[in-house]
């Protein structure tokens, strides 16, 4: 029974989301809250099971809220202006060396884990110069996504993060065994933003450009700009990463000092703290309480035993013979379900089921995890129609989204498959 009321729970939770019929907030409250009770768990048990999941994800939430105002405070200083005005003038007028620079900068742009700022920076600086030399429309959003795709598997990521919930884990034991799995995803984009860019190049030869970065700023972007600062900024980003990868601290302390640092040093006055913090405020608020809201969803499952029971259901059905490729199974198949479920869905919903399944199997329940974050909502999220941050990327690139998808999937695909093939290679994920 509590085996069915677990596949209840998750359908009908994927059921409302998908069809927008309810938020995917209150989704994840009322939908677990509703079965604990049929399924006859009272409202105190409900209750301590609903604050029991949510101090597992508070450090996650406490992660997600600083790691996103840091690096957004980074943004506003200016840390990133300097990589821009350098792609530009090393660019001259070339195609290859512009695709290259859009690569580039994606990816340190999207160091905050962010899709949405990370698109509105990188289309934004470079769309015009594409626009100036003619170059294929659909290739800039191609590589911004591709770039920003296999950045997002860094720890505060929206994606990581909730991988990290559902494990119940630490980026330590999640993210450093698949770091060549990245290492690989990032030389596999910058060799499609070679290909794509010396197809331009032969077709349109390499042009005269004139353009300045700086006068595309605003007044208010201008005004946040600490330029004087820039490697103080540069050298404490640096030690943040470092230390954080090698976990010299819990990252939700890191970035809790990190911000306070930056913030500290950049905007000395009380007034010029207010106005930045309240910038992203919208931001970091809509990201951190899906978190907290996932830990209702997450403890109610785990309270009442569904899980086990699903995963119990799960092992009478799969073959045994057949149960060491699943954590292979689950990286080949992670990026093209971007495009069906959710993050949300995805990793509330389904793989909770496949890591207890996995533990009964004798795999090392981790493994579904690393293998899920190779491609689900990662590589995937931007060409998903499910996150709104796609419909950003495509809005300001003025392409339409199947063109965009059938332009980008094939690469995005491919960086998915590269980087399971070598997190197989390097034991990160098995095949027993």
């Amino acid at each position: 029974m509590l085996s069915l009321f677990g596949f209840l729970t998750i359908c009908v939770f994927l059921g409302l989301i998908l069809t927008k019929r309810l938020s995917v907030l209150l989704s994840l409250i009322l939908v677990p809250v509703l079965f604990a009770l049929i399924g006859g768990f009272g409202a105190k048990e409900t209750g301590e099971m609903v604050l029991g999941g949510i101090k597992q994800v508070a450090p996650t939430g406490i992660l997600l809220v600083f790691a996103v105002l840091y690096f957004s405070l980074m943004i506003d200083a200016g840390l990133f202006d300097p990589v821009i005005r350098g792609i530009i003038n090393l660019a001259k007028g070339d195609p290859l060396k512009i695709t290259l620079g859009t690569a580039i900068l994606a990816m340190l742009v999207h160091l905050d884990g962010d899709g949405t700022a990370t698109f509105m920076i990188t289309i934004t600086a470079l769309f015009p110069i594409y626009k100036k030399l003619g170059m294929n429309k659909l290739i800039l959003p191609c590589i911004v996504a591709l770039s920003a795709g296999v950045m997002h598997l860094v720890p505060w990521s929206g994606t990581v993060a909730r991988a990290l919930n559902v494990m119940k884990t630490d980026p330590a034991h999640l993210i450093i065994p698949i770091l060549p799995s990245m290492i690989g995803g990032i030389l596999w984009v910058l060799f499609v933003a070679f290909w794509l860019g010396k197809k331009e190049r032969k077709r349109l030869g390499v042009v005269q450009l004139d353009y300045n970065h700086q006068q595309e700023l605003s007044d208010e972007q201008k005004e946040s700009r600490r330029p004087a600062l820039f490697w103080f900024n540069a050298v404490l980003t640096i030690i943040l990463i470092a230390a954080l990868i090698l976990s010299l601290a819990p990252p939700s302390a890191l970035f809790i000092i990190g911000f306070a640092v930056a913030i500290l040093v950049n905007y000395p006055s009380q007034a010029e703290q207010r106005k930045r913090i309240q910038a992203h405020a919208a931001n970091v608020f809509s990201v951190s309480i899906i978190v907290f809201a996932a830990g209702v969803f997450s403890g109610i499952l785990t309270g009442t035993k569904m899980i086990d029971a699903m995963a119990l259901s799960m092992v009478s059905i799969i073959p045994k013979e057949h149960a060491g490729y699943l954590p292979a199974l689950v990286g080949v198949t992670s990026m093209p379900l971007s495009l069906v479920f959710t993050p949300d869905a995805y990793y509330f919903g389904v793989i909770p089921v496949l890591k207890t399944a996995a533990t009964h199997y004798g795999i090392n329940s981790i493994e579904i995890g690393r293998a899920a974050i190779l491609g689900q909502m990662t590589t995937g999220f931007p060409l998903s129609p499910l996150t709104a941050s796609t419909f950003v990327l495509v809005g300001l690139s003025e392409v339409e989204l199947s063109d965009h998808q059938k332009f980008t999937f094939k690469w995005a695909f491919g960086t998915t498959i590269i980087m399971t093939i070598i997190a197989i290679a390097f034991g990160a994920i098995s095949i027993l």
